[in-house]
């Protein structure tokens, strides 16, 4: 059985996109509160996977969650893109006129702002999780309330779907990461890819202060046909006005890709790869 540490519980979008990646596997997911202790709990146990949204197609990248990926030294063996679902839950008997309060994740409500215009009696408030709000009102007994969370996590809190399908955007997408730790990451990427089809990789790189440093290193990626598909500066403590980047390739050829990559060692203060894995699967959108 595999372990996997998510940031949620039982219904929420971690959870889906674990069940969905590791599909065909019994998993076992590690409930954790925040993506810090989802890291820590990484780095502290080998035998833990993690799954880690890093980045929405609306929202953008969750930059802090890189961070944490490279503060813990782990390593990214995979990706997984879930189309996000959003529907509007609340207790058994309960109508959507009853409902005088809903609660969610801030980013759920966000994605749900057109839908909820309609509502415009209902207090919005914000909490940690999707699921876990679900869970919440369904162990309190608040009949006035109703949560924003995954239709699957209705059913798993006893919950009904008064609608489903309520985000604004259908082609609404997270990238979840699959981490592992360093000790045991080429085992795992061997086991969760073991055709050695790895054709997309995450670097880490910066840069010397100087006019035009960003452009050679591009220049370099453009000549070796990297596809560059992402790329975020973030600002190095401590150093103003200095910058770390973080980029992701797609490549077909994975020894042109070791020659970019020296290639751009000498041009870059410090290089470092994150990962070097599969291009994910995305779902299905409607």
């Amino acid at each position: 059985m595999e372990r996997i540490a998510i940031q949620g519980i039982d219904g929420c979008n971690h959870f889906i996109a674990a069940r969905s990646y590791f599909e065909g596997r019994e998993i076992s997911c590690v409930d954790c509160d925040t993506f810090t202790q989802l890291a820590d709990t990484v780095e502290r146990d080998p035998s833990i996977l993690g799954v880690m949204a890093v980045e929405n197609t609306i929202a953008g990248s969750i930059l802090q969650n890189y961070r944490l990926i490279e503060s813990r030294n782990l390593v990214i063996t995979g990706e997984y893109k879930l189309r996000i679902k959003h529907a509007l839950v609340a207790l058994p008997g309960v109508e959507i006129s009853g409902i005088r309060e809903v609660n969610s994740h801030p980013m759920a409500l966000m994605q749900c702002a057109e839908y909820l215009e309609q509502l415009p009696w209902v207090k919005l408030v914000e909490k940690d999780d999707t699921a876990a709000s679900a869970k919440w009102i369904s162990e309190n007994g608040l009949r006035d309330h109703a949560a924003i969370c995954p239709a699957d996590a209705a059913a798993l809190f006893g919950m009904n779907v008064l609608a489903d399908g309520i985000e604004t955007n259908k082609r609404n997408f997270t990238r979840f990461l699959i981490l592992a730790h360093r000790s045991v990451a080429d085992e795992v990427l061997k086991d969760l890819c073991p055709d050695g089809t790895v054709n997309k990789s995450t670097l880490l790189f910066t840069l010397q202060h100087t006019a035009g440093s960003l452009s050679k290193v591009l220049s370099v990626l453009s000549f070796y046909d990297m596809n560059l598909t992402m790329i975020q500066s973030v600002p190095i403590i401590g150093k103003e006005w200095e910058y770390q980047f973080y980029i992701n390739l797609l490549f077909s050829d994975y020894r042109r890709y070791r020659q970019a990559m020296d290639a751009i060692r000498p041009l870059t203060g410090m290089l470092k790869v994150l990962g070097e894995y599969e291009d994910g699967r995305q779902s299905v959108a409607d």
